[in-house]
């Protein structure tokens, strides 16, 4: 889960699902141990009244009323609460006729004074059973009896039923309503970190230089220090081109009064074309290594080049060196194709493919770019003499040219290998649909 939102919104929901769950359980435990009590005591109640219509005589003998007003539940049938009393030698002595349809359970004596409250199966239904053992005063003397109230647990349920569906019905309202707030919550929480990704996406298209909103202090830091590798990285870059720029300037003057020596000076014919040759020489290894060492390559402030401006105005320029082909130029790129890379790089690159597709075409050089995946892939083609197999892998290197008759160095090819290089792409070569060579440049968008 690589996105931010996501990671704290699973979290903060995960954590919100264990709180109502636990809550809701809680809540569940305490109401059903409330109405336990509730049910214990409403219980007790029954049997306190059921001991105040009891009466027993000096033997012992125990006598009820034929009618129990206050009790009118225990002379219903099928009432639901049930009621009956024991001696201590656990001899039923009475009953109310609501037991008639129950079977009486058996219970085990209790000691003077103890209650017991618990929960029983009565024809396959659970009911509570409350018992309340006490000795009664007489003048004859102490007799214990237990009473004994049976209620079934069928209304108990029901309010448990009813409270837990009221319960789990408001707790998911609240949960869905605390999601809500939540996620609202957190948009506004990481707006900064989307405006900083914003304005990181407008720097690295080239649409603005730096980041430039206000953020809070938790990202000011981190927006500084953005900045502040994005400037040093531009002065660096600058510096490092200001530098070669001084040292083919320098450079060029020896290599100049060298040439005007030659000339003026009394050299056999072969040491002047020796030394021609080398100086020469000198002056290509300089200018392709500065053309190498100057290739920006990828960059986040770089701004996005359309293509076919480019190709355009190339065109144009070698056309006009070579005024004696005019061959017919083909250009087959959209308006939508551009690449992140530096002007300068650009021009280099399509530069030297299109002046070497004019030097070798007969009659036609196609011009084409297409999407392949993430990359852009150029594609320079001529219809030429070709390249032969075994030379492709070689033309790449630095000074080898593939007819030693054309004019040229035989770096071309090689800055535009480099260049490709450096923005993570690459230069391959390819036999031409029109017998011709293709070269293709393959970078990243």
């Amino acid at each position: 889960m690589r996105s931010l939102n996501q990671r704290i919104l699973f979290s903060a929901s995960l954590v919100l699902f264990i709180f109502i769950v636990g809550t809701a359980l809680t809540l569940d435990r305490a109401f059903y141990d409330s109405g336990q009590r509730a049910l214990q005591d409403r219980m007790l109640g029954k049997l306190f009244l059921l001991m105040g219509e009891v009466e027993v005589d000096q033997k012992g003998s125990l006598s009820m009323p034929e009618e129990l007003p206050a009790l009118i539940e225990f002379e219903q049938l099928n009432s639901g609460v049930y009621a009956f009393i024991t001696d201590q030698t656990n001899t039923l002595v009475w009953k109310s006729f609501s037991t008639l349809s129950i079977p009486i359970p058996s219970r085990a004596p209790l000691l003077e004074g103890e209650k017991k409250f618990e929960q029983i199966m009565l024809n396959d239904e659970p009911h509570f059973i409350y018992s309340f053992a006490v000795a009664w005063e007489t003048d004859g003397g102490d007799y214990p009896f237990t009473f004994h109230v049976i209620i079934e647990s069928a209304s108990l349920e029901a309010q448990i039923d009813s409270y837990r569906t009221d319960l789990w019905g408001w707790l998911g309202v609240m949960g869905f309503l605390l999601l809500i707030m939540q996620m609202l919550v957190l948009h506004w929480g990481l707006r900064p970190m989307r405006q900083v990704s914003s304005e990181l996406n407008a720097v690295e298209s080239g649409v603005q230089e730096s980041v430039q909103g206000l953020y809070p202090v938790e990202l000011k830091r981190l927006t500084d220090n953005i900045n502040s590798l994005i400037q040093h990285e531009r002065k660096h870059q600058q510096r490092y081109r200001n530098a070669l720029a001084d040292l083919a300037h320098s450079l060029k003057t020896p290599l100049t009064i060298l040439q005007g020596t030659i000339r003026t000076e009394k050299l056999s014919e072969n040491m002047k074309t020796v030394l021609d040759e080398q100086i020469n020489r000198m002056d290509s290894i300089i200018q392709y290594q500065l053309r190498r060492a100057a290739t920006a390559g990828s960059s986040p402030g770089t701004r996005l080049i359309a293509l076919r401006p480019v190709v355009e105005k190339i065109v144009n320029t070698v056309n006009r060196a070579h005024y004696d082909k005019c061959p017919q130029i083909v250009i087959e790129i959209g308006s939508e194709f551009c690449l992140r890379v530096d002007e300068g790089d650009l021009m280099e690159l399509l530069g030297n493919l299109i002046d070497n597709a004019f030097k070798w075409c007969r009659r036609t050089v196609i011009i084409s770019a297409q999407c392949v995946h993430d990359d852009i892939v150029l594609k320079v083609e001529d219809d030429g003499p070709g390249v032969k197999q075994e030379e492709i892998g070689r033309l790449t290197e630095r000074g080898v040219r593939a007819d030693q008759a054309m004019p040229g160095h035989g770096i071309g090819l090689a800055i535009v290998r480099d260049i490709a290089q450096a923005y993570d792409g690459a230069l391959s070569i390819e036999p031409g649909k029109n017998a011709g060579a293709s070269f293709i440049i393959r970078i990243k968008r």
